[in-house]
């Protein structure tokens, strides 16, 4: 088994679950994604929701990308950790009054509206400041991601976006509200997704969208494809950069993008989910009537992605060279859920074995709790480590 390359004998010394990130693996995706983006002329906004770790965010601030803020926390950590206010863009449903005017004295680039009703209290805020507040308007274009059902966000069921039969309505309201510019169209229609066809269907749809649109006398000034590219969790060793130069590609094949019209993205996941670790330790190696647990210090308290998605992650024992045996690889949490794998190929296991679960980067450090009042989790880096 091809396990990852881990300074194990220091993790040993050290307290667990903890979660280690490879910096080295982060600048190197930074920085095919900037040269992928470049080659079109792309626009990048970071999405923070994938992993807001002050490092991780400064690292990418560093990078010259944009942030993508899905709160006003997020937007104060992003500004606090380097990105430029002016590349910010601030999405969500659900905007609270104070969250827009942070957003408002920050003057970050673009609000990504979801609903009518948020572009009325928008234009309320901004004019109680004497301010003008861009726009994007988030179309929920109806096209479906084929992924998980609770990461799918583009189909006429999901409570992100302004519906299309809806669009005509806001268009013709927008300019009666002087406190408003429009920015353009935010489209995201879910995270997490492995097939390029996905992608091309909805730049197709975009496509229409536009053309509708401009039959308006409307020019779209910016047009953001949102995030949704996928990682491969099986194979993080052999394929830990995702194929960002045919991502980019297959937008700009099929995208009709119009004169000094900017193309923007918001990639998370595809850019830390693969440089991060939750690194473990065996408590116990339980012998069942039908099943043998390793019991692990980790929960799903620090990675809950198995437990909310049912996902799969890859798992390595980085100490043990023994031969594979089968293994239900649990948490300690108090709940049935809590559980990593079920039935799955680990090198045999022993009591204070280190326990590697990969491709934890994107939504494990970020989503943590202390349920069952346990601490949470140091995060330590390749290069200070």
């Amino acid at each position: 088994m091809i396990k990852g390359n881990f300074p194990t004998e220091k993790f040993m010394n050290l307290r667990t679950p903890l979660y280690y990130y490879n910096v080295e693996l982060l600048h190197k995706t930074l920085d095919i994604v900037k040269s992928e983006s470049s080659k079109h002329d792309y626009k990048i906004h970071y999405a923070v929701k994938a992993n807001s770790n002050r490092r991780i965010l400064s690292i990418i601030a560093q990078h010259g990308l944009g942030a993508d803020c899905v709160s006003g926390g997020e937007i104060k950590i992003a500004i606090e950790s380097g990105f430029n206010p002016r590349k910010i863009v601030f999405a969500g449903i659900g905007k609270a009054d104070w969250e827009i005017n942070f957003a408002l004295d920050a003057n970050i680039q673009c609000f990504n509206v979801e609903s009518l009703a948020e572009l009325h209290v928008i234009n309320e805020l901004a004019s109680a400041k004497g301010k003008i507040a861009p726009v994007a308007l988030r179309v929920n274009p109806d096209v479906d991601a084929y992924t998980h059902a609770k990461i799918t966000t583009g189909t006429k069921e999901n409570k992100f976006g302004i519906n299309l039969s809806q669009l005509d309505e806001v268009l013709d309201i927008m300019p009666s509200l002087s406190s408003i510019s429009f920015a353009g169209l935010h489209f995201h229609i879910g995270s997490q997704i492995t097939s390029l066809e996905v992608f091309k269907r909805l730049t197709l749809k975009v496509n229409e969208i536009l053309t509708d649109i401009e039959a308006k006398n409307i020019f779209v000034p910016i047009v953001n494809f949102g995030g949704g590219l996928g990682i491969d969790y099986g194979h993080p060793n052999h394929l830990a950069i995702p194929d960002f130069e045919q991502y980019f590609n297959i937008i700009a094949e099929n995208f009709d993008r119009r004169p000094s019209q900017e193309v923007h993205f918001e990639p998370g996941r595809s850019i830390v989910g693969q440089c991060g670790t939750l690194i473990s330790k065996v408590l116990y190696v339980k012998e069942g009537e039908v099943k043998k647990f390793a019991i692990l210090d980790a929960g799903f308290t620090e990675l809950i992605r198995p437990a909310m998605y049912d996902s799969c992650h890859h798992i390595e024992n980085a100490t043990s060279d023994g031969e594979p045996e089968s293994y239900d690889i649990v948490g300690p949490v108090c709940e049935s859920s809590d559980v990593f794998a079920k039935d799955f190929k680990l090198n045999a296991c022993t009591r204070g074995d280190i326990i590697a679960l990969r491709s934890a980067g994107a939504y494990g450090e970020v989503m943590a709790s202390s349920y069952n009042c346990r601490e949470l989790p140091h995060s330590y880096f390749s290069d200070m480590i």
